[in-house]
């Protein structure tokens, strides 16, 4: 039995979206050192604020500004902050009221321990020493004395110089796949410029990759059966727009493509070819990486087209 293959692996995709009138005043608010709520139908004051009420469904837009104190309405601690989190210490997850809110703000506190933070304690604003208009522009939240401010927040017109009118939002995941058995074996078979995949024992379909079991049957595949290296191109799609990262210039061919002997196709990129050129039916090849780690691309073997019919339940 061949070992089990173990790495590190990060999902990672920043996403950019636009912000609507609402969300612009309030990460716009932050960088000048303002909370913007919102009030719904029912005079309930949203922090942070949202473009429509979560009750009627109606649009809203009447806000008002609130105060940076507030009260801790629940917490947890956290003893070994991660990456990329707000403080670089241990630190306390709270919800925070602010004074003149209906609802409760997550933030981070700053606290020299679980035995500094309760429920219902008074905590401030911490603002960023430079702000561009966005959550982080609050560092976090400290203690603080006093009693709860007023509780009717004023109106606010929402307008600043240079408003906030977009922001990237980076989602990364970072952990540490096991690929498993079958797909181990997979894995090395490619080092040796080979595609290996797994029949099933029941519908005899060949899986690439494989998955250590057939999707169809659902029992258990052991049988491993080389397949390829030429196949055919059964669909495919025009990318035009460049991937961060990603050394390959636009517009380039993605397709799926089955191998000669294989019962499912499997994604790779089509090259050697203007992308204007690329077609289903296509005959193609692998272009092995350097150091033969894995296929780099596919290009044309030069083969005539593959009929329709001898693809197409693999389209």
């Amino acid at each position: 039995m061949p070992d089990v293959l173990s790495a590190p692996l990060v999902v990672e995709f920043p996403f950019t979206r636009s912000l609507g009138p609402v969300q612009s005043a309030f990460l716009t608010g932050l960088r000048e050192r303002t909370v913007l709520g919102v009030r719904t139908d029912d005079g309930t004051v949203l922090v942070p604020p949202v473009e429509y009420d979560p009750v009627t469904a109606n649009e809203l837009g009447d806000l008002v500004e609130v105060a940076p104190t507030g009260t801790v309405t629940t917490w947890a601690w956290n003893p070994s902050p991660r990456r990329d989190q707000p403080l670089d210490t241990p630190f306390a997850w709270v919800l925070v009221r602010l004074d003149g809110a209906g609802t409760a703000l997550l933030h981070v506190l700053d606290a020299p321990g679980p035995d500094a933070v309760r429920t219902g304690m008074r905590v401030r604003i911490r603002w960023a020493a430079t702000r561009t208009g966005a959550i982080t522009d609050i560092a976090c939240f400290e203690p603080c004395d006093g009693k709860p401010g007023p509780t009717e927040p004023a109106p606010h017109p929402g307008e600043f110089t240079d408003p906030v009118t977009g922001i990237v939002a980076p989602a990364r995941l970072d952990y540490v796949h096991t690929p498993g058995r079958a797909q181990s074996a997979y894995i090395k078979a490619l080092e040796e410029r080979r595609t290996v995949g797994e029949r099933c024992p029941a519908c005899r379909k060949v899986y690439v990759p494989p998955r250590g079991a057939c999707p169809t049957c659902g029992v258990a595949t052991a049988e491993q059966v080389e397949v390829g290296p030429r196949g055919t191109v059964t669909t495919f799609c025009i990318v035009n727009i460049k991937a961060k990262n990603l050394d390959i210039e636009v517009p380039y061919v993605y397709a799926h493509i089955a191998l000669d002997g294989a019962d499912l196709a499997l994604h790779g990129r089509i090259a050697g070819i203007p992308y204007d050129q690329v077609r289903m039916g296509l005959r193609v090849e692998p272009v092995w990486s350097e150091g033969a780690r894995h296929v780099d691309h596919y290009r044309p073997t030069g083969e005539p087209d593959a009929d329709y019919d001898t693809y197409k339940e693999l389209v």
